[in-house]
This record gives C-alpha cells, sequence and structure tokens, in this order.
C-alpha cells in the first residue's frame, strides 16, 4: 500500500487553488480545486478530507472518492464538489506517475491524437472583438468563444441584440469558428430572440441561454433554435446533469472537472451523456492543472468535442499566469488550433513547486465582480 501522508492547499494568483498530495515513498501528485471566488471556503472543506484520508491508500482512487462524497452525509453542491475534484485529479496524477504512464491511458488509452481548442475573446464593441479574435488566430486557434451580450439586462431592448449579431459575424469573417456564451444574463423572451437572430450565422453551440435553475424554460428555447444548446459549469455531478439529459435539453455537457468531481466524475458524465448523444465540451477556464486534466479526460473520450483553455495573449512568454507555475518546456503547445497529445506520465505535466509555494505565501482574496446595469440593478457576472 502506498499511503497518503500530506495533503495540502495553495490559495495563488490570480484566482485558483491547487492542492498537493504526496505519499509515503514520496511519489506527488497536482490536483485543482478552483471554485472563483470562494477559495476560503474549499480550503476549509479540506480540513474534513484530511481528517479522512491521511494514511489511506493513494491508489484507492473510486473508494476514496466514493468515501469523500457519500459519508459526508451533505452531498453535492459547488464547495465540497471543488474539494473532492483537486483531491481526485491528484490521486490520478501519483497513479499515473507511480506506474509510469499518463492518465489516459488508465482510463483506457486514447481516442484521438488532439485535442480541439477554443479561447476567450472580450470587448463590448466590435472593434475590441475583432482585436482580440485576430491576436488568438495568431496564437493558432481556429475557434472562440465571446459574450452574446455584454451587460444587457434581463429584458432590454432588442435594438441591443443587434450588437451581439454584428460582433458575431466580424469574427466569423477571420474564418474563426464562433461559440456564443449567454451566461443566464438575460430573461427568456429576449433569449428566444437573440437565438432567432444568430441562428443564420450557424455558431458552435450557445452556452446558458439561461441559468440551469430553469430547465424547462432552457427546453422551450431548445425546441425553437436549431444551433445546439451548451450548458454545465454550475451543475457538479452526473445527477445534476440527470434532468437535462433525460429531458433532451442540451447538446453539448460543459462540467468543469475543477468543481464536477474530477476526473472520476466526469469521466462517469462524459459516458452518461454519451447514452444521450450528447457532446462533451469541459469548462476550463481555470489553470494549469485544471487544464491538464480536462486534456487527459478528452483524450479518452468518445463523445468529445472542444476543450475551453484560459490562455493570456502573450501565451508563450510567461506573461499570463497559465504558464507561471509549469516547469519548461511548455506543454499546450497548439497545432492547427489543436493541443497535442501530453505524453508525460500522470497529468503530464511539471509544476514549479517553489514558485507555487512561493505565490502562495501572499494568497489571493479574489472575488466576482459586481456588474450593474444604468439604472443600477445587478447584472448576471
Amino acid at each position: 500500500m502506498t499511503a497518503i501522508a500530506r495533503i495540502e492547499t495553495f490559495r495563488v494568483p490570480p484566482r485558483w487553488l491547487f492542492v498537493r498530495i504526496e505519499t509515503d515513498d514520496g511519489v506527488v501528485g497536482w490536483g485543482e480545486a478552483s471554485l472563483e471566488g470562494h477559495a476560503e471556503a474549499v480550503e476549509g472543506a479540506f480540513e474534513s478530507l484530511r481528517d479522512r484520508f491521511l494514511g489511506a491508500d493513494a491508489g484507492q482512487i473510486e473508494d476514496i472518492w466514493q468515501l469523500a462524497y457519500r459519508l459526508g452525509f451533505y452531498r453535492g453542491g459547488p464547495v465540497l464538489m471543488s474539494a473532492l475534484s483537486g483531491l481526485d485529479q491528484a490521486l490520478w496524477d501519483i497513479k499515473g506517475k507511480t506506474l509510469g504512464v499518463p492518465v489516459w491511458q488508465l482510463l483506457g488509452g486514447r481516442v484521438r491524437d488532439k485535442v480541439q481548442a477554443y479561447a476567450w475573446i472580450g470587448g463590448d464593441s466590435p472593434s475590441e472583438v475583432v482585436e482580440q479574435a485576430e491576436q488568438r488566430r495568431a496564437q493558432g486557434f481556429r475557434a472562440v468563444k465571446m459574450n452574446a451580450t455584454a451587460q444587457m439586462g434581463r429584458l432590454d431592448s432588442p435594438r441591443l441584440l443587434d450588437g451581439a449579431v454584428e460582433r458575431v459575424s466580424r469574427v466569423q469573417a477571420l474564418g474563426l469558428d464562433v461559440a456564443i456564451d449567454f451566461h443566464g444574463r438575460v430573461h427568456k423572451p429576449m433569449a428566444r430572440q437573440l437565438a432567432l437572430l444568430l441562428e443564420p450565422l450557424r455558431p458552435l453551440f450557445i452556452e446558458e441561454p439561461l441559468l440551469s435553475e430553469q430547465p424547462e424554460a432552457i427546453r422551450q428555447i431548445a425546441a425553437q433554435t436549431s444551433i445546439p444548446i451548451a450548458l454545465g459549469e454550475r451543475l457538479y455531478s452526473r445527477w445534476d446533469f440527470k434532468p437535462f439529459l433525460e429531458g433532451a435539453i442540451i447538446d453539448v455537457a460543459q462540467p468543469d472537472l475543477a468543481h464536477a468531481g474530477g476526473i472520476s466524475e466526469c469521466r462517469r458524465i462524459a459516458a452518461f451523456a454519451e447514452t444521450y448523444d450528447v457532446a462533451i465540451a469541459p469548462h476550463c477556464p481555470l489553470g494549469p492543472i485544471a487544464l491538464a486534466a480536462c486534456v487527459q479526460l478528452a483524450l479518452a473520450t468518445p463523445n468529445f468535442v472542444i476543450q475551453e483553455m484560459s490562455l493570456g495573449i502573450h501565451y508563450n512568454t510567461r506573461e499570463h499566469d497559465l504558464l507561471t507555475y509549469l516547469q519548461d518546456p511548455v506543454p499546450f503547445d497548439l497545432e492547427g488550433g489543436m493541443i497535442k497529445t501530453l505524453a508525460a506520465p500522470g497529468l503530464g505535466i511539471a509544476i514549479d513547486e517553489a514558485r507555487v509555494r512561493h505565490a502562495a505565501t501572499n494568497p489571493h482574496r479574489w472575488r466576482n465582480p459586481a456588474w450593474r446595469g444604468d439604472d443600477g440593478s445587478l447584472r448576471e457576472w
């Protein structure tokens, strides 16, 4: 038996929570339990995980997962599941390093050689959006995701919808595929109109046309548009995804491997989605460990379609935090808009532990920004 000897967490800029597990024979695994705006709560959840799993067999990943999920009595939710996600990723990293193989090999082997990726572009004006899209294209991306709305209200002037259509059209004119994130910001009548206007542009998908607590309303929109509907970053287990799959509400499931139970649970969510002919596109606007876990899953998952990737404009110059905590060589090389196979054992990345420990001496206190409209009312982030 290889016992868990130490479980540590590191709250590092810009808004991430890294997990380090060390075994009694010196093998170290890394995971990511980032929960934007609530890192301290997740750190607190690790107190009970330490009490329960220090001394446990690090190789018994499934038993540890079930024990952490089921015997805490209170199940699910973003905080507990994010903590479990970081723990799970680190255990898979340890198992791969112990056996000398990448995690995708432990999941049954590759079903693809590369992982299609997309990156975020921001900006409110068409010129800002186009500038960022051009920079993404120069980085090697062939697909991007952008806001459908800036700070549009729940029920706002329909004239504002024209701006969304113009921004998408301008980016598509650069030869990029475009996914469009609604963020659940608008009321159903606005979402319905916007989906209708965007339909001739044939985007990759529309994400969170409404908040996930409105499955009935999302079902109505799904029945009225041919655009694929994506959703899932605020769902934390296969049970949360169950009504959306059984109700034929979504076309693309977007579990976040740092929120939805790690590699173990997201593997199950992917298999569950496959039975309903639903694709997987993991949510990941996070750090390098979460991205590496996503790539491992993507390489071994038949119904995977595309991977979100949080890169700064200055990629490969270490001016963005995604690269700050990695040792060279940087593993996320893009080739034709795709991430190459991660071949190293475990999660396939090497963490600069000294840099992580130094950064954690001044832990971040990141909070979601509060957006307000011209009338002073709160808007969805």
